[in-house]
Formats: structure tokens, sequence, C-alpha cells
């Protein structure tokens, strides 16, 4: 028999199992979350995350446009880190791409570096980062650090060897001594300028010069938060309602879709500034975040920000058809933009196809701007690049959703 002497019964629990399935079945959506979720984190996982990125843009400024300076920018691209955009004749140049974050470098080379190179006299290359990504920038100054020391091995002539040759001998007596040391010896010799190098670097990181990890997190959490709680908030908004029943009072009433919409979103955008104020008290008073920028100007954007968030949570919950739906489409969303848009990992670390699809969502934008704000100091005029795609999706969005709320309406 089917039924235990506690009254379990197979065939009930058999019948219960196949309509789950059933409804699984026809439920796509999530059985697309189902699938969906686990490819996305391996293929984002796999393929995009990369904490050593290469290939960072690097502006060269050489005012001794020699034999020597040349070698060394060759030499930096074909270590695969950099990819080299210039000469420059002035710093100016270079200088208003690094404050713009089109290059992650600035390398200088200054007047006489060829010169004071064939001299032994090491000569100086000024390295100027954008360390408002800190995460960025450590694998490619230790390639300029090694390119430093040996770029010249072998091409040097009579005094520059010379130079190079007792630096290394002063080395190898420094090691010996401190090996004897530890061998209980009495060696009482300090170790010469090894490792000097045959140039001198001198490496300033700009916008975050001690390469505090809060400055560049904590201003990036105002978009990671805003990102999940709008879109969710709102995603919940007419799904709650359908499953109440109260949306079909909604759509007796004589308001255009676009009234209804609009006036589910604004009690929201006061939500969302509460949060911002509350992430700008906390990085201002608890991590001494830096706000060099408009405050005013920070709002704007962020209020830019926030109603984009808001219509696309809109658009998914006149999609959804319950709250679970609205819920698993917010949480799709969410994953790529919290990986590509260059708040855990450096976006300028990921293969280009990642990069295209990062650059469609607000979060990446979002994130350039507010650290351009607080750290740089932006104004306006540096902003409208980042400005103009959070517009193109925010209106994107809102025709796809009034499309479809029409549709529910029919």
């Amino acid at each position: 028999m089917n039924t235990l002497r506690n009254g379990f019964s197979l065939s009930r629990w058999l019948g219960i199992l196949i309509k789950e399935f059933i409804q699984l079945r026809r439920d796509r959506l999530t059985f697309g979350m189902i699938v969906g979720i686990p490819i996305l984190q391996v293929m984002l996982f796999g393929y995009a995350i990369n904490s050593d990125p290469r290939h960072l843009p690097t502006a060269v400024v050489m005012a001794d446009p020699g034999p020597a300076a040349r070698s060394f920018v060759a030499a930096m691209e074909n270590s695969g880190y950099f990819r080299v955009i210039g000469p420059f004749g002035n710093d100016a140049q270079g200088r208003d791409l690094l404050e713009r974050g089109a290059v992650q470098f600035v390398v200088t080379f200054p007047p006489g570096f060829h010169r004071d190179l064939v001299r032994g006299s090491r000569p100086t290359v000024l390295v100027e980062a954008d360390a408002t990504d800190p995460s960025a920038l450590g694998g490619a100054l230790s390639v300029l650090e090694r390119l430093a020391g040996r770029a010249f091995t072998g091409d040097l002539p009579g005094p520059a060897r010379a130079a190079r040759d007792a630096g290394a001998l002063a080395g190898g007596v420094g090691a010996a001594s401190g090996a004897a040391a530890a061998l209980g010896g009495a060696a009482l010799a300090a170790p010469g300028p090894a490792g000097a190098g045959q140039v001198e670097l001198i490496v300033q990181r700009r916008y975050n010069p001690e390469g505090v990890t809060a400055f560049n997190i904590v201003p990036g959490l105002l978009g990671v938060i805003l990102t999940m709680t709008m879109v969710l908030m709102t995603g919940l908004a007419m799904t709650r309602e359908r499953e109440r029943g109260t949306f079909e009072n909604l759509l007796s009433t004589p308001a255009s879709a676009f009234e209804v919409m609009t006036g589910k979103i604004v009690p929201y955008i006061l939500i969302g500034l509460i949060q911002v104020t509350l992430v700008l008290a906390a990085a201002r008073w608890l991590f001494d975040v830096p706000m060099i920028g408009s405050i005013a100007l920070l709002y704007a954007v962020v209020l830019l920000f926030i109603c984009a968030n808001l219509t696309l949570g809109i658009t998914f919950s006149s999609i959804a058809r319950n709250q679970l739906q609205s819920m698993q489409m917010t949480f799709f969303f969410f994953l790529p933009s919290l990986l590509l848009s260059g708040f855990m990992f450096p976006f300028r670390g990921m293969p280009e196809w990642a990069q295209v699809i990062g650059n469609v969502l607000p979060l990446t934008h979002f994130l350039v701007l507010v650290r351009g704000i607080l750290l740089k100091g932006h104004g306006p005029e540096m902003l409208w690049g980042h400005v103009w795609p959070i517009l193109l999706f925010m209106g994107v969005v809102l025709a796809l959703g009034l499309r479809t709320f029409r549709r529910t309406l029919d």
C-alpha cells in the first residue's frame, strides 16, 4: 500500500512533486534564472574578472624625444601592461587626460634624459598615476620599476655601464655581508646602492596619494546601494498591487500610463536621497573621504542616477506577473552591474566585450562621476561624457516600460 502507518501517502507526495515541476516548467522566468544565474557567474568570473589589469591607457610626454626615451616606451608596450597614447610635447596635455580619466598613467621624460643616461647620472622619469582605484596600479607600477633597472642593459656606453657595474658590485658586497652576519660573522660593510637602477623612477599617486581603499569603495557604495534598493523597491510596486487586487482600481482611473509611473517614482526618489545623505555623512565623518567637488552637483548626478534605476524598476514591475519574478529580474540585473561596473574589480582589467556590456550599465558611469566629483573636484564640463549614457539608458527603458504598461492596460 502507498499509505504508511503515520499517514504518509506516496501517491499524494508524488502528485505534489509533479505539480511543482509542472509549475516550474510553466514559469519560464524562474526556470531561466535557475539556469541563467550559474552560467552568468561562471562566464563573468571566468572570463571578465581580472585583478591584474593590462593594456592600461598611458600618456607619454617627451621633452627629450631621443632614442633612450623611445626605447623605454617600446619596452613599456612590450610588457603588455601599457597602451601608449602620444607622445605629447608638454605636461598639460597628459595631465588633462589623467584628470578626465581617459588615461591611467602619465609618463614624462625630462629634457636631457638621453644625455644623462649616457653619462651615468641616473635621469629621472616622472610617473603620475590615477589612484582613485588603487587596485589597478600594482602590477603596472611593478613593471615600471623593473624597467627602470633593466631597460638599457647591454646598450649603455662606457660611463653608464661603469656606474651600473659599480652598483651591482656594491649590491653583491652588501648581500655577502648580510649572509656573513647571518652566520655569526663580524662583517660591518654597509650595503651599497644595489638595485638603484639606471633610471630614477618618481611615482606620484594622484587623487589618492596614500592608496586608501575606502576612498574608492565608499563613494562607490552610493551607486551599489541605490541600484539595489531603488530597482528592487519599485520593481515590487505594481506587482504588489496586482497581487492584492488594488491594481484594477488604478486601471479604472483616468490617469495615463505616464502619470501612474511617475507618481510611483517620486516617493522613492526621496527615499534614495535620504540614503545618499546617510552614506555621505558616514563617508565624511567615519572614513574621512575627501569631498573636493560641489556637493550640489553631486546631488544632481545622484538624482539622475536614481531616476534611471527607478525607471528600470517600474519597467520590471510592469513585465513581471508576481513579486517573485520582479525580484528575480532585479537580481539578474544587479549581478552584472556589481561585477562589470568597476566597483569590485578594475574596469580596465576586463576584456573588451565585458567593457562594452559594462558601459551600457548606469552604475559604471555613475562610479566615474561620483569619484570624479569627490576625489578630483570635477565640474559640469567634465561630466557630460558619462551623463549622456545614463540619460540614454533611462530614455530607452522608459519607452519600453510605457509600451509594456499600455499592453497591460489593454
